[in-house]
């Protein structure tokens, strides 16, 4: 290389990276000099610079050049030793959106499709539904209008590596030139490098976090005060005024003295049924000795605060007052040597045509949507009496199945134009909600079993709805990226939630109706205030889409399910992840916590229901903390069933578990 191209690929260098003004004063420089180069000294006999000016000079927006170099990382990953592989293999995929991202924003659209599909069988193992979005990014304009590929760019990445694994891809980059992949790694990569060996590849849940501008503005959301108390005046403070829960004897004792004096049939029912089971419970695990232990767990729990509600709450009549004040009297203590009974619920000849199910608070009522755009109310002291235990689903066209008289024994509600993908029982179990592929929300009355009103506000399908714990009030999320908060008397949305990045997938109430939690397939959970509509807390951490939520009945803590399997548990007034729970291997579809809040049951397409010891959980100590041993599994029993996917769990107020889902495949 001569002087005068080293000059010339000097000042272009500068012009490209900006330095406008440099490059101006070397071309002024170079003129006075009459074209003389820099200095008197030989740089085009120097081998190493003209080396790394040759490199500079290269056209930086080649698109070859991304191939060959990610190509080479890659190849270098997957070979290293297995010890470090999955550390390494951890930038691969950051690397891969980033030079697929920097070849549409150069106008590369041809090859950078090409790198994309040669490349992203990699990656769709974890990340399909990014990869999913990202492939509708085709041109510069796109990158700016898609918030999800701005956030991206804008945002980085935390990966947490070992030292040696860390000194490896620094020796490997700097061995090789390879000034591409190390400008991406610099620009998009934070490292947390720690001191010692890897750890497994499934040990650490937040390995790979997103930081950044995105993560800089949920850590000041997160700096939010949020009243996570309940309510004052509640129903339990009441009963701890008037003498607290019986004891095991005590309850006994009632049960056989009133279990045939109730003036309500219906109460009848759900006492003899629940009671039976109860008393089983009690026989099977001694009942004074496990309520010992149940009381001991749960009195080293600080009383949750009391605040006050920001909607006007409905008033609640007598008669459900007292029976849910009898049923908190006669609830069983549960822990995790006191495990609850379980009523699973089978739906049959479905055909694969059930979206959702829905069990009311007592276990009386169960309810499915299903694809045909239809809704299905079995009442269970019915199926009782015609001594049919099976949820018969689609093949009833003659409206005969097994009921008496050959009469059908579910109530049919026909009136949404498309699939029915949440259902929802109110309290008392008088109204059931329900949402659909058609963009509707449609209430429905048990006792006239007729659709009463049609909410109308979302533009896209309706993911999921949900009644308050104090009914009237109903939240329901969407397609459209939003969450909103209606009541029952109007038909308008009185608050829209937005700020989500994708389709809002689930919804739940915080017990005292102050808040609401969204999950989405942003992979982020978000906690709102009902009264301003604000999001006040972001909480990151999950690897795939949100599809299920669940909060503590002293609203302290939250659980939120994914498409992984995994469960993870947060503090609400930290917005940290308290612990991952690791065990399902399919979409955790459905999470409940029981009444005293000491065990979570989580339901999942790998056709189990799992029990887990919420109390031990959530006690982390520093020695713990220090040693990093955040992947405490207290995973108690697992209930399989024998080929039924979990759709809906829900424990009664006296902590009888109930279950629901389809049976995938024709019983032999």
């Amino acid at each position: 290389m001569d002087p005068e191209q080293i000059n010339e690929f000097v000042v272009g260098y500068l012009k490209k990276k900006g330095f406008s003004g440099a490059a101006k004063d070397l071309e002024d420089y170079h003129h006075q000099n009459n074209g003389s180069s820099l200095s008197s000294i030989d740089y085009h006999n120097d081998p190493e610079l003209t080396k790394l000016i040759r490199s500079f000079s290269q056209q930086e927006d080649d698109p070859t050049r991304y191939r060959e170099s990610y190509s080479k990382l890659r190849s270098w990953a997957y070979n290293s030793l297995d010890l470090y592989k999955h550390e390494l293999l951890r930038v691969m995929y950051p690397v891969f959106i980033h030079c697929y991202m920097d070849l549409v924003g150069k106008g590369h659209t041809q090859e950078a499709r090409a790198f994309f599909n040669s490349f992203r069988k990699d990656h769709e193992m974890v990340h399909l539904r990014d990869l999913q979005k990202l492939e509708g990014v085709l041109s510069p304009s796109h990158l700016e209008e898609m918030e999800f590929a701005r956030s991206l760019r804008k945002s980085k990445v935390n990966i947490k590596i070992c030292q040696y694994s860390y000194d490896l891809l620094l020796q490997y980059l700097h061995r090789t030139e390879s000034t591409l992949m190390l400008g991406i790694i610099n620009e998009h990569i934070n490292f947390q490098v720690y001191s010692g060996q890897p750890t497994s590849s499934s040990d650490d849940i937040e390995a790979v976090t997103i930081v950044g501008s995105f993560q800089d503005t949920a850590n000041h959301i997160n700096q939010k005060e949020i009243q996570w108390g309940l309510l004052e005046d509640s129903l339990e403070d009441r009963l701890e005024k008037t003498g607290g829960l019986l004891s095991d004897s005590e309850k006994g004792q009632g049960e056989s003295k009133d279990g045939d004096a109730d003036d309500s049939k219906k109460r009848s029912t759900e006492i003899g049924k629940q009671g039976s089971s109860i008393k089983k419970l009690k026989k099977d695990k001694a009942g004074n000795a496990t309520a010992k232990v149940a009381r001991l767990e749960t009195s080293t729990v600080p009383p949750a605060p009391r605040v006050k509600p920001e909607l006007a709450l409905p008033v609640m009549s007598t008669d459900v007052e007292q029976s849910i004040l009898e049923d908190l009297r006669n609830r069983v203590q549960l822990s995790s040597v006191a495990m609850p009974s379980v009523s699973f619920y089978t739906f049959i000849n479905t055909h694969n045509g059930l979206n959702c199910a829905s069990i009311s608070h007592d276990g009386s009522l169960v309810a499915g949507g299903f694809s045909d755009s239809s809704i299905k109310v079995w009442d269970m002291a019915k199926i009782g009496q015609s001594g049919s235990g099976a949820l018969q689903g689609e093949n009833d066209t003659n409206d005969s199945i097994g009921g008496p008289n050959g009469r059908r024994n579910y109530t049919l509600l026909l009136g949404h134009s498309g699939p029915v993908y949440s259902a929802t029982f109110s309290p008392p179990g008088d109204f059931v909600l329900s949402s659909s592929a058609d963009t509707t929300i449609r209430l429905w009355s048990t006792k006239l079993n007729a659709n009463l009103v049609c909410y109308k506000g979302h533009n896209y399908p309706v993911w999921d709805v949900q009644f308050s714990p104090f009914g009237h009030y109903f939240a329901s999320c969407s397609h459209d990226r939003t969450a909103r908060i209606w009541s029952m008397d109007q038909i308008q949305p009185l608050r829209i939630m937005a700020g989500h990045l994708s389709d809002v997938d689930c919804v739940q109430w915080h017990p005292n109706c102050n808040y609401i939690a969204t999950g989405s397939s942003d992979k982020t959970v978000r906690l709102w205030d009902v009264q301003t509509g604000e999001c006040v807390r972001i909480f990151i951490g999950h690897r795939s889409m949100v599809l299920s939520l669940a909060m503590s009945p002293d609203g302290r803590y939250m659980a939120s399910g994914d498409e992984d399997g995994t469960i993870m548990m947060w503090d609400l007034s930290t917005a940290r992840c308290i612990t991952p729970l690791m065990g399902h291997n399919s979409c955790v579809w459905s999470l409940c916590y029981s009444g005293e809040g000491s065990l979570l049951a989580s339901g999942s397409a790998d056709c189990t229901v799992k029990l887990w010891d919420v109390t031990s959980s959530t006690k982390s100590t520093k020695a713990e903390e220090k040693n990093g041993n955040s992947n405490r599994l207290r995973s108690l029993r697992t209930f399989p069933t024998k080929s039924t996917p979990v759709h809906a769990l829900r424990f009664s107020r006296r902590n009888l578990l109930f279950a629901a889902g389809a049976l995938s495949k024709p019983a032999s």
